[in-house]
């Protein structure tokens, strides 16, 4: 069986998609399954064993160019996939493997996608969970009817992005980086929208604390990111800065991914780093603000959820209506220092 995915574009949406690429090859060992995603998701997908090939797609999310997916759809005509599956909600998404002469495609309804797709669910907020909505796209339509039908989340396979050490190893000498001391990793970012950013201050405050009990501090994020992890670094006391690295911007996705793995908690807000953090095999401290993780939790054995429980939140708001971000200011850094603490205790014993 050959087949074709049409991926997410989001980092935190793509490794979660790995729990349905797990599940095909679980149903059909000897699939071969291509993903057709953005360039940048490429090495992410090199690290999915289940993966045979990752397709680039050429087009900017939200460009619809109807004549360039026509091409690219007729290119891979003479691969002669048997099935597809449409991840993103768009109609556009669906056109691909249309053009393709796919001839079975899989996918919830969304945008206008009827004919385009041919085995259309429409019972995705049965699904509580996004890897529910992915693991269920691989069952029978007639199976997936109704919530609970899948088991318990912790019996679904979680994503694993597969770590070389020799890779490992390189990026370490690349950016002069020891492991003389344990890691903590802190990930402060937040594509979404500053309703996602825990405050700067508090970051430095758990980034003091740690380096004072022996361990350094190693700071990611993208080149936008670049700003915040800065004034964090410089936040610590002077004779502390020595332990902290600054990365953001520095690393490119799968470096990061493999100086993540090195790391033995990581504190990140929900963001897609948070979702790598959790598949390289991290403890996590995953701080929640105007999100919720009752939908896109970070999938490992060792989480620790924090957030607020004031009444406003989760808005899910790329910013705060009320201009406050209280559910992230109130939200103390004795919280996330205390599960910490327990996550390095636990390694000591």
């Amino acid at each position: 069986m050959k087949i074709l995915i049409i991926g997410p574009s989001w980092v935190g949406d793509m490794v979660m998609s790995q729990c349905l690429y797990i599940t095909i090859k679980q149903q059909y060992p000897e699939a071969i399954i291509d993903v057709m995603a953005p360039g940048w998701c490429k090495p992410i997908l090199e690290r999915m064993p289940e993966v045979n090939r990752a397709i680039e797609m050429p087009l900017g999310h939200g460009q619809f160019n109807l004549g360039q997916r026509y091409q690219l759809g007729k290119s891979l005509r003479a691969e002669k996939y048997d099935h597809a599956y449409v991840l993103p909600n768009s109609a556009k998404s669906a056109l691909i493997p249309w053009f393709a002469k796919v001839p079975q495609r899989t996918g919830w309804k969304g945008e206008m996608r009827y004919g385009l797709l041919n085995d259309l669910r429409n019972n995705k907020k049965s699904f509580q969970y996004m890897i529910e909505r992915y693991i269920a796209l691989a069952h029978p339509k007639k199976e997936m009817t109704g919530s609970g039908c899948l088991g318990d989340l912790e019996n679904l396979p979680y994503p694993t992005l597969y770590i070389d050490q020799e890779q490992q190893a390189k990026a370490l000498k690349k950016f002069g980086l020891e492991l003389d001391r344990d890691v903590i990793g802190l990930c402060p970012g937040a594509e979404f929208g500053p309703a996602k950013r825990w405050p700067d201050q508090h970051y430095a405050t758990i980034a003091n604390e740690m380096i004072n009990k022996g361990h350094q501090i190693w700071l990611f994020g993208s080149a936008k990111d670049r700003e915040v992890t800065e004034k964090i670094k410089l936040a610590v006391e002077s004779n502390n800065q020595q332990h902290v690295f600054n990365l953001a911007g520095d690393t490119n996705l799968i470096e990061a991914v493999d100086l993540l793995a090195a790391c033995h908690t990581v504190v990140s807000n929900d963001s897609g780093l948070m979702h790598v953090s959790a598949a390289v095999g991290c403890n996590i401290v995953a701080v929640y603000g105007s999100s919720s993780p009752k939908y896109t939790p970070p999938l490992s054995k060792n989480v620790s959820i924090v957030h607020t429980d004031i009444d406003c939140r989760p808005c899910f708001k790329r910013e705060c209506p009320f201009e406050h971000t209280n559910c992230l200011v109130e939200l103390q850094p004795e919280k996330v220092l205390e599960h910490l603490n327990r996550y390095l205790s636990e390694n000591r014993n």
